[in-house]
């Protein structure tokens, strides 16, 4: 059955100048008609229309062209569902829905791009181009079911960019983006040396480039508009392929008009299309390595109540593990609420321990640890004694390890409150389970900051003996292993616990203070390639460190006191 939804709501207001933007524009905000083709999409669309409708451009400015078909899952009743709900706030939201078969008449499968669906999607694309055009509207933007715009000012950034043709820079969970800085002659992609510093956003602002899709405005008050086409037949002298994004890029470069790709903001995510041989079940593996990027970067993908019974988790479980720690300083509900996030994604159920603060520790508290700080102990790199969240994040993983061996724990997995899973985190994390299920260990880092860049002997086919290391933001431990950290005493002559750990594999540099440790057997071992990562570096925007923003513990006075009370 085939139908169309048409509504239609106008009305016209008048807005405060809150931004730059505003100054503009001080009258009214240009008309823009936003075209989404969907298939398959179900998965995608709760994130996508949230996004999509929490963009910060007046509604009643927007023209919203939605065409569905061909779908195999709840695409069109998760649409109308959000329209039923927002579309009278929009100019006009028209719909088209098709319900008649599961695939395109010559598709093998849902990830076939057969000749038939690239001459039928080319024909949906001149159609919302025209739509555009009979709407009067200054701009067409062509955006994919699959893209989640988290800058919230995205179309008026764009629309301020005053170019025929501009695209937000999209990220995935890879190198693809949503642009090429090259193109063979035969119209295939081709890497320059230009794209992953654009790609990374170590080079910022627009750029021109033969290649832009995915997320498109076109300015449609410029003449030379009218010479782009996604029609390959209405290209003059084209020899490329039957592919829409090919001759949409064709038809600008033969009439001089500029593709332009803009990474001035973090705009948002996408998908990496899928390959013929892929199942669809690999977008859904994707759409969860773009919820763990967004959660690591402070911007988790938004997502609508009333679209919430559309989406699914996976029930928690303690991967194959006794338990799963989950670090976090009672003051740090951000990160704790960050990570409760990813977890969630992944099913992962950690048990929250209450990290020892050392913001709050004085020498009595020292004391009541009967802690003594290790003799000349001085920071490799800060040349300055230790500080008192060094202090405490030792007393945190010291007591997660008293609690392994007091209650039997075979295998217990560690992580901090800053960490970032990689992408399909869960398979990777199984497998290396699996490989060392059958070989002797005590510590497995599967995450850490590798200082000696020498060839570390490969155990397994994913792990590796590691060399001297820093960081404890992720690391698997026996009971066996905890038991042997316990045995060191290292509460009678504490160091950084990224210090004692390399210590006790003996593989630690400093000779004078491995000689405080007799028994350095621990056996140990690292992913490779490492699971986690931190969610921010030293410098970058947002990097917080609770041991370096830490007083330093007084070594004479500590010293002083201990003896006192002896």
């Amino acid at each position: 059955m085939r139908y169309s939804v048409l509504i239609l709501f106008l009305c016209f207001i008048t807005f405060n100048s809150s931004t730059c933007y505003e100054d503009m524009f001080p009258y009214k905000w240009p008309t823009i008609g936003i075209s989404v083709l969907i298939r398959n999409k179900g998965h995608t669309l709760p994130y996508f229309l949230t996004c999509l409708y929490n963009l910060d451009y007046p509604k009643d400015r927007l023209y919203l062209w939605m065409y569905s078909d061909y779908n195999e899952d709840d695409s069109i009743k998760i649409i109308e569902k959000w329209a039923e709900k927002y579309a009278s706030e929009y100019n006009g939201v028209y719909i088209t829905t098709n319900s008649s078969g599961r695939l395109h008449p010559d598709e093998k499968s849902a990830t076939h791009w057969s000749k038939g669906r690239f001459k039928h999607i080319i024909r949906l694309r001149e159609e919302s181009l025209d739509f555009a055009k009979k709407m009067w509207a200054d701009y067409l933007f062509m955006v994919d079911a699959d893209v989640f715009l988290t800058e919230k000012s995205t179309l008026k950034a764009l629309v301020s960019k005053n170019m025929t043709v501009v695209s937000p820079m999209l990220k995935s969970d890879g190198l693809y983006s949503n642009f090429w800085c090259g193109m063979t002659e035969k119209f295939y992609y081709q890497r320059t040396e230009d794209y992953e510093p654009i790609l990374s956003r170590e080079k910022q602002g627009c750029f021109e480039v033969p290649m832009v899709n995915t997320a498109v405005l076109v300015s449609l008050r410029r003449k030379e508009s009218d010479l782009l086409t996604y029609d390959p037949r209405k290209v003059n002298n084209y020899k490329g392929p039957d592919d829409d994004i090919i001759a949409f890029a064709i038809s600008a470069k033969i009439n001089d008009i500029s593709l332009n790709i803009c990474n001035d903001r973090p705009y948002g995510f996408i998908l990496v299309p899928l390959e013929e041989s892929d199942e669809i079940s690999k977008d859904y593996e994707q759409l969860l390595n773009i919820k763990l990027e967004a959660v690591s970067r402070k911007v988790p993908l938004p997502l609508d109540n009333y679209l919430e019974e559309f989406v699914s988790y996976p029930k928690p479980w303690k991967f194959k593990c006794s338990e799963i720690y989950m670090i976090n300083l009672e003051r740090r509900t951000e990160r704790r609420e960050l990570m409760e996030m990813s977890f969630k994604e992944l099913g992962i159920d950690a048990k929250l321990f209450k990290a020892i603060d050392g913001m709050k520790l004085d020498l009595n508290d020292l004391r009541e640890y009967s802690i003594t700080l290790m003799p000349g102990y001085e920071d490799p790199y800060h040349k300055r004694p230790m500080k008192a969240g060094e202090v405490g994040c030792f007393l945190s993983h010291y007591y997660i390890w008293k609690e392994i061996v007091e209650k039997h724990h075979s295998t217990a997995l560690v992580l901090e409150d800053d960490v970032h899973f990689i992408p399909y985190f869960r398979h990777k994390f199984l497998r290396l389970l699996d490989e060392i299920k059958n070989i002797d260990w005590d510590l497995v880092y599967i995450g850490r900051k590798i200082l000696l860049r020498a060839d570390e002997k490969y155990v397994t086919d994913h792990t590796t003996r590691p060399l001297y290391s820093y960081w404890t933001l992720g690391y698997l431990i026996s009971e066996r292993g905890a038991r042997k950290l316990l045995d060191a005493q290292p509460l009678s002559k504490m160091l950084p616990v990224d210090e004692f750990l390399p210590i006790m594999f003996d593989q630690h540099p400093n000779d004078t203070w491995k000689a405080h440790f007799s028994n350095r057997n621990l056996v140990a071992l690292s992913a490779a390639p490492l699971l986690v990562y931190p969610t921010h570096y030293t410098g970058d925007e947002g990097y917080i460190s609770d041991t370096e923003d830490s007083n330093i513990v007084d070594l004479g006075e500590l010293d002083y006191t201990v003896k006192h009370e002896l």
